[in-house]
Formats: C-alpha cells, sequence, structure tokens
C-alpha cells in the first residue's frame, strides 16, 4: 500500500473576508476603547448575504474571519512562521483566563504555532480596528526580515 501524504491546511485567524474559503468564527463585541472577540459555536461560511448584513461598516470591523493560511503569499509568513502571531504574543497582554471556547482553533496557525498563549490574546485582535493603540499598530506591522 502506498503512502500519500497529506498537507494539512492552517488557518489564518486575521484573514480578510474577501480570502478564498474565508470563514467566520466571531463576532467582535466589547466597547470602541476595549473591543473583543466573541467566538462562534461554529464556523460560517463568507457569503455575500453575510457580508450584507455587516453594512454600513466594513465586514472586518464586525467579523472576525479566518481562511487558509497564505504562507509564503502572507506579508507576515518568514517563511517557517507567522511574526504577525509572535508579535501578538510577545508584545499584547492577555485578556481572558481561560481558553476561548474557539471553533477553528484545532485548524489555526496561531494555535499551532503559539499555543495558549495566542488563545489567551486573540480576543483583542480586531481585524480593521479604527481606534488601535499605538501597542496595537506596533503588532499589527509588518517586520522587515
Amino acid at each position: 500500500m502506498e503512502d500519500i501524504a497529506t498537507e494539512k491546511t492552517t488557518l489564518c485567524p486575521s484573514a480578510r473576508p474577501e480570502w478564498q474559503d474565508s470563514i467566520v468564527f466571531g463576532v467582535v463585541g466589547g466597547t470602541v476603547t476595549e473591543p473583543r472577540v466573541a467566538y462562534l459555536k461554529q464556523p460560517q461560511a463568507v457569503t455575500d448575504e453575510l457580508i450584507a448584513k455587516a453594512s454600513p461598516v466594513t465586514p472586518t470591523e464586525i467579523f472576525r474571519t479566518a481562511a487558509p493560511c497564505a504562507t509564503k503569499g502572507c506579508q507576515h509568513f518568514d517563511g517557517k512562521d507567522c511574526r504577525l502571531a509572535m508579535r501578538v504574543v510577545e508584545n499584547l497582554p492577555t485578556v481572558v483566563e481561560d481558553l476561548p471556547p474557539c471553533c477553528i482553533r484545532r485548524d489555526c496557525q496561531w494555535w499551532e504555532q503559539e499555543g495558549k498563549a495566542a488563545c489567551m490574546r486573540c480576543p483583542q485582535v480586531i481585524t480593521d480596528n479604527y481606534n488601535p493603540s499605538e501597542l496595537l499598530l506596533k503588532v499589527a506591522t509588518p517586520t522587515v526580515s
């Protein structure tokens, strides 16, 4: 019997909704100064109908989306790891005491790479945050390798 190698697809938890095969896994709540992601029990496929529900704001102001990790096609990827996940863990404070009930964890690049430390910071990560702190801006800015 021949072994067939299958490559596991990891999900980027900071994907844009327009990326191929993107899903919504959380909804942004909290306050303007302290937004927090509430995680869905089941991910939802990104559809035109779902995107329309975000109007008049951008979908990434209210939805956290995930999509297959772009690896070499991403400005945060260094050839082996996601530098965004690294910066999140190295710079942001934890915002939860227990692991959030995340529906993408088993396939999440951040979880696979950084483990619990990433999950304890993830609820504060908002893709389109129009009131970010200087620290969040620093963390989100790609680094040059």
